[in-house]
């Protein structure tokens, strides 16, 4: 169908325009990352900010289709890049918050077909539909749906119920959870948070992963507070924050990049697409199959290095073919050049069989390098999600939607300048897997310096997650010494 490109004529001096706004919607993810992450943990909760960026995502989306010129089509792109940023954290966020540790992978990964199959979809959208404003229109609808017949049987995070003081809410939802399961919860019992089981004076408390009901608790309705500055004020939390940002930007360059780099692959553009995004679904499976066995951190760094791994044979393979071209190309030029003789006429038809040989070999090369792009995605996709119920797991609740917000704008950055790396491999077409190696296994070797989040709870508060992790390391050091 028609495209914006074909539309507007962006061509030659214009062809830049194409790339902008690309990475427009993904600086617009980046603001809304960070602006809809610090609200879902306020006032707005995860429900509420998850309600208003599908509302905003519908609005601006199915404006984008009657944008009258490129500018207003550029400015609507970076407006739906603001609802998109919030969309992925708060549903995350919503649906594992109350999970516990030995389904929290699980449930987590599973979130992510739905995305892998959206792709998948709209691959095949995109080439049926007439025009690409058709194609806006029908995008847009999925979010106004959501908003009408799915959020309003939702239930808010309890947990972020319970940091906020509003025990007696977070408490109905987990009885009205515990009744569907087929379970109940005792009239008596209550919650605290972490950060105050301290102060129980001996009684029994029950938190969000706690494995048992006790029947006598107090009530507590202190609402708990926390920043980002707080994450970075102790050395452990910044530490974490820090990787776990270079490792989402690491981690967006490479998969944006390589499902980007198609263009340069001289591939079917839909074929590659399709491949890309069915490589996405059993990397969510193996995640989630393997997660619970080898835990968050090895699981990390073997899909980073495994994806390095590819991207390192891409590039040798996108070089052999850039120079097999380029000789093809001269030795044509050559002949064409030359004037006809019994030996050139022999010369010719000894060519034209190279030719028909070499165009055989590029296109074996180019396959080999579509399928190291579909294995490249299939282990980053399995990092992106993972990346998601890592940080999750690293940071308490009353900053885990900022968190998650800001190493999100990190990926968003990865994710803006992509396209920029794609443009560069036109020049130099192994330049682009080159990169996307290096920043794959850069960012698994960092990931050894984060903790194991495996079978490990939630926790509410800063302080409760310092105070547990100390008497986890001072157990830990105990037994070491006995031995």
């Amino acid at each position: 169908g028609q495209s914006t490109t074909s539309e507007w004529n962006l061509f030659c001096a214009d062809d830049y325009k194409v790339g902008l706004v690309q990475s427009a919607f993904f600086i617009g993810c980046a603001i809304g990352a960070g602006v809809f992450g610090s609200l879902s943990d306020s006032f707005l909760g995860r429900k509420g900010a998850l309600g208003f960026v599908c509302a905003l995502n519908a609005f601006f989306g199915f404006l984008t289709a009657f944008s009258p010129n490129y500018w207003i089509y550029f400015l609507l792109r970076t407006l739906t890049g603001v609802s998109c940023g919030g969309v992925g954290l708060s549903a995350f966020v919503l649906a594992t918050e109350p999970v516990g540790p030995s389904k929290r992978g699980a449930v987590g990964m599973s979130a992510f077909y739905f995305f892998s199959a959206g792709i998948v979809i709209l691959s095949g959208l995109a080439y049926l539909s007439p025009s690409w404003r058709h194609l806006y229109v029908i995008t847009a609808a999925p979010s106004a749906l959501y908003c009408l017949l799915v959020l309003p049987f939702l239930s808010e995070s309890p947990r972020w119920y319970l940091v906020q003081g509003r025990t007696d809410d977070a408490l109905q939802v987990l009885k009205s959870i515990a009744i569907k399961n087929g379970n109940s919860i005792p009239a008596s019992v209550t919650l605290i948070t972490d950060e105050q089981s301290s102060d129980s004076n001996g009684q029994q408390v029950l938190q969000l992963d706690s494995e048992s009901l006790p029947s006598s608790l107090s009530s507590v309705n202190q609402p708990a507070s926390g920043t980002l500055l707080d994450v970075f004020k102790a050395s452990n939390t910044r530490l974490r924050l820090i990787i776990m940002v270079f490792i989402w930007f690491a981690c967006a360059v490479v998969y944006y990049g390589i499902s980007l780099n198609v263009v340069n692959l001289g591939t079917n553009l839909y074929a590659s697409v399709f491949f890309n995004a069915i490589a996405e679904a059993p990397a969510f499976a193996i995640t989630a199959l393997l997660l619970g066995k080898f835990g968050r951190r090895l699981m990390l760094v073997l899909a980073m290095v495994l994806s390095g791994l590819c991207c390192f044979i891409g590039a040798f393979i996108a070089s052999d073919v850039n120079n097999i071209s380029k000789t093809s190309g001269n030795l044509v030029a050559l002949n064409i050049d030359e004037k006809l003789t019994p030996f050139t006429a022999w010369n010719s038809h000894w060519l034209t069989k190279f030719t028909l040989s070499t165009q055989n070999n590029v296109s074996i090369l180019r396959s080999f390098n579509l399928a190291c792009g579909v294995f490249g995605i299939f282990a980053m996709a399995g990092t992106y999600n993972l990346l998601y119920i890592y940080t999750a797991e690293l940071f308490p609740t009353i900053v885990r939607n900022a968190a998650l917000g800001l190493a999100s704008q990190a990926a968003q950055v990865g994710a803006v300048l992509a396209p920029m790396v794609v443009i560069l491999g036109r020049l130099q077409p192994s330049f682009p897997f080159g990169l996307f190696c290096l920043a794959s296994v850069l960012g698994g070797l960092l990931a050894l310096k984060l903790p194991e989040t495996l079978h490990r709870p939630m926790y509410e508060t800063l302080e409760g997650m310092h105070r547990a992790e100390a008497a986890a390391m001072q157990r830990g050091a105990e037994e070491e010494e006995e031995e």
